[in-house]
């Protein structure tokens, strides 16, 4: 039996807001502007010490903020180089399935059993996720004013409603990061070096493809790592010839992916302080308006990418021309205020948002719907707002709003949040996140006190 013990961890990865760039992000040959956010997704992992004579080999994972949600896992090795294969267990009268984390704990295991080359290298543990609130409407809250940012709810997690924060992207991050750090020595992985960051963003970027089913651009995944950034997706192809988790050749496939045999091509510039950092400039905040209403991306994608396809030429300009508009709004945004940036931020954001309403219109797709435009020209002329974007793909997700960062322009939005959801018979209001730059983190354990009984 293993005497290995490993160290309890608390790692926290941020949600994100694509500022810019929403479907061109797509295509490599354009750029997405992506925002960190304040609001994290946490996981504290630690083992399960069990009985002498006993040996478990079992994860146990837990959502304490939701009814009913624990999943349990079995695992083993799988014959013929299939790495770590995790078998969901029984809870009560019923198995619940998640994907996100089943999916992760094979390829996060898989990684460690691999590169660890130590068959006692894996023990049970429990990790615990606890997700910061603006992640999910507040209507499902049991009692917020003790829970602080990690509120109870009465739903199921599957019942809750998200605010559209990038949720999955976030956990896949940091619960691949809390499993790498709890299981691996810091010689093989330091989740705070630049060589860690580029594993974990590679292992992520995986897990969350297979775990959705598809190649998505991945702006999401590389926020959840980095923070704010600009950046240019990798091509599809880099995960194309990854086994399912559990067939034959799938770790070996998998650690040469994720160790970067194959190169990755991915660009990902302005994050962690490098040359052309990307920030808000002074004073000024990057804040979500919820309108408590989310929108079916997957169907919006689809018709644009078919619209892109029916009228190529006229797509491409189009695309080409935003491309431009998001390049000089992110120019404003890293000039911090001089040379015009501040001034010239209005403009920037109309700009970029007339394109995208042209886009709407030629593809037939409401990616900046009616309501929203109403509302953003509205919000736009409070005092101390710069503008709003609405981030993404668009439809009715939070939209984004630069505006001045103190307490006076924020109860003045406040205070027309509301007047314009009781003259329109609407909910919308201001989130409390707000832009932050810094990616994955390790965390304090005292920070989650009252959440690891």
């Amino acid at each position: 039996m293993s005497t290995v013990t490993h160290p309890n961890v608390a790692i926290s990865a941020p949600g994100k807001v694509l500022l810019a760039g929403g479907y061109l992000v797509l295509d490599r040959k354009y750029t997405g502007l992506v925002f960190g956010l304040s609001a994290r997704i946490n996981v504290i992992a630690g083992q399960i010490h069990s009985s002498a004579g006993v040996q478990l080999n079992e994860i146990v994972v837990d959502s304490p903020q939701f009814l009913e949600a624990q999943w349990r896992y079995g695992y083993h090795l799988a014959p013929e180089g299939g790495g770590i294969k995790v078998t969901q267990l029984q809870v009560g009268d019923q198995i619940r399935a998640n994907p996100f984390v089943e999916t992760t704990l094979s390829y996060a295991l898989t990684y460690v059993n691999t590169v660890a080359q130590d068959r006692h290298a894996l023990s049970s543990s429990r990790l615990i996720i606890l997700a910061d609130n603006d992640y999910y409407s507040q209507s499902a809250v049991v009692d917020n004013d003790t829970h602080g940012r990690f509120s109870k709810f009465d739903v199921a997690l599957k019942d809750a409603n998200k605010t559209g924060l990038g949720s999955s992207a976030a956990l896949v991050t940091s619960l691949s990061a809390a499993l790498l750090t709890h299981y691996l020595p810091r010689t093989l992985f330091d989740v705070s070096s630049e060589a860690g960051r580029r594993t974990l963003h590679n292992l992520a970027q995986a897990a969350h493809c297979a775990a959705q089913g598809k190649v998505g651009s991945g702006f999401d995944v590389a926020a959840a790592v980095y923070g704010s950034c600009t950046y240019r997706r990798f091509s599809p192809a880099i995960l194309n010839g990854i086994p399912e988790a559990g067939a034959p050749g799938f770790a070996a496939k998998l650690v040469a992916v994720v160790d970067g045999e194959e190169p990755w091509d991915v660009e990902v510039t302005g994050a962690d302080g490098s040359s052309s950092d990307l920030r808000m400039p002074r004073g000024v905040a990057l804040r979500m308006c919820d309108v408590d209403c989310g929108s079916q991306t997957v169907g919006m994608v689809k018709k644009v990418l078919a619209w892109r396809a029916q009228d190529a030429s006229q797509s491409t300009q189009l695309w080409d021309e935003l491309q431009k508009r998001n390049e000089a709004l992110a120019g404003s945004l890293r000039d911090d205020g001089g040379g015009g940036g501040l001034a010239e931020l209005p403009r920037k954001l109309e700009g970029v948002r007339e394109l995208i309403r042209r886009m709407g219109q030629q593809s037939g797709v409401p990616i900046e719907p009616e309501s929203q435009t109403e509302l953003l020209d509205a919000v736009s002329r409070v005092e101390g707002v710069y503008g709003g974007v609405v981030p993404g793909a668009g439809g009715f997700d939070a939209a984004a709003l630069l505006m001045d960062d103190d307490e006076a322009t924020r109860r003045r939005v406040d205070e027309f949040l509301a007047r314009w959801s009781r003259e329109k018979s609407s909910k919308v209001k201001l989130l409390d996140v707000k832009g932050e730059t810094e990616g994955v983190r390790t965390e304090e354990l005292d920070v989650y006190k009252g959440w690891l009984s």
